[in-house]
Order: structure tokens, then C-alpha cells, then sequence
């Protein structure tokens, strides 16, 4: 079934689960200006709240390239609104590795599904290279725009090239989790799917 070319229905529920993913990001983002370390926490935050819509949205995928170009249009989105083009590759290719995972388990198979999302979810963490690869001009940038210079310091404690490989672990670690608790709530959807 996955080996089907994608239908105009497949790239609607692309796009339609690709902006709840920005809602969703947006939302915490607002959240980021509060303090610095709602920003590092983005890495638990973020692969729990788009559980739910990405397990919904892994109950619709049955071919390859769906969860690839959410990825792209994901890199897209966070050039567009500032981010730069700096994480797009690990955006990209973390959304092609999730792709291929969950085709291994023929896109039924809960165990791949779960490996597919937190593999995934490392896209999440795309946020954080501008920090650590332009680290002194985006903390002049914060600084210009209006931030004081106690929160870009504190950004940069909790957020720098010797934390970055524990946030991608812890990240990847809450996509597991997020996925359990995705899969609870939207356990019909995946019983139609015949997801197991």
C-alpha cells in the first residue's frame, strides 16, 4: 500500500497536520519568551503536546513520503518565521529516517510508529542550532530585541554545543513517551487503521 504515489487526500492531510504542528510550536514558542528555560524545555514539551495529533496523523499514513514532506514543509515554515535555514537539514532528514522506520513496519506496526515519532521529533531541537552555531550574533540579536541580558545568558547556560547532544536524547526519549500516551487517546483511530 505504501508503494502507492500520494493523492491529492494525502497531501490535504499533510498540510492539515503540518499546521497543527505550527499551532502547536507557536504556541510554545510564546511560551519561550516567559523565561529561558521554557525554551530548553521545548524538548519534553513539544514531543508530548503534538502526540496526539501526530499519532492521529500516523493513522492516516500508509505511503512513504507523507511524514517526509511534513518534514520539509516544517523546514519551510521555520525559515519563513525567522529560524533560518540553519536546522532545515536535521529537520529534513530527521523527517526522512521517521518515514522510513515506520514504513519498515509497513506503517502498521505501533513498536516502528513509536521509534518513526521520536526519531521525528528531533526536528524539535532544529530550534536550538541557530544558538549554538550563531551563538554570538543571536545573542546580540536577542539582546537588540528587547531582551535583557540575564535571559540571553541563561538561554545560553541551559542551551550550548555540551547540552545539545542531552537535548536530543531527552527529546527523542519524550517522543517515545508522547507516543504511548498519543496512541491512548487516539486508540479507535488506530484500531481502524488495523495499527498494532
Amino acid at each position: 500500500m505504501d508503494t502507492k504515489k500520494l493523492t491529492a487526500k494525502d497531501f490535504i492531510t499533510i498540510g492539515i497536520f503540518t499546521a497543527i504542528w505550527f499551532v502547536v510550536e507557536f504556541a510554545f514558542g510564546m511560551l519561550g519568551y516567559i523565561h529561558p528555560y521554557i525554551v530548553a524545555g521545548y524538548v519534553v514539551m513539544l514531543p508530548l503536546a503534538g502526540a496526539i495529533p501526530m499519532m492521529l496523523f500516523y493513522s492516516k499514513v500508509e505511503k512513504f513520503g507523507m511524514i517526509t514532506i511534513m518534514s520539509v514543509l516544517i523546514a519551510i515554515i521555520m525559515f519563513v518565521t525567522g529560524m533560518g535555514f540553519l536546522g532545515a537539514p536535521i529537520v529534513i532528514l530527521a523527517g526522512i529516517v521517521a518515514d522510513l522506520i515506520a514504513k519498515v513496519g509497513g506503517y502498521k506496526n505501533f513498536k516502528m510508529i513509536v521509534i518513526s515519532y521520536g526519531v521525528f521529533c528531533i526536528w524539535i531541537c532544529a530550534n536550538y542550532f541557530p544558538v549554538i552555531v550563531t551563538a554570538e550574533s543571536y545573542k546580540q540579536d536577542l539582546i537588540e530585541g528587547g531582551f535583557s541580558a540575564e535571559y540571553a545568558d541563561t538561554l545560553f547556560r541551559a542551551i550550548n554545543y555540551k547540552t545539545i547532544a542531552v537535548l536530543l536524547i531527552i527529546c527523542v526519549i519524550f517522543g517515545f513517551i508522547g507516543a504511548y500516551m498519543g496512541k491512548a487517546v487516539v486508540r479507535k483511530h488506530f484500531e481502524k487503521a488495523g495499527i498494532v
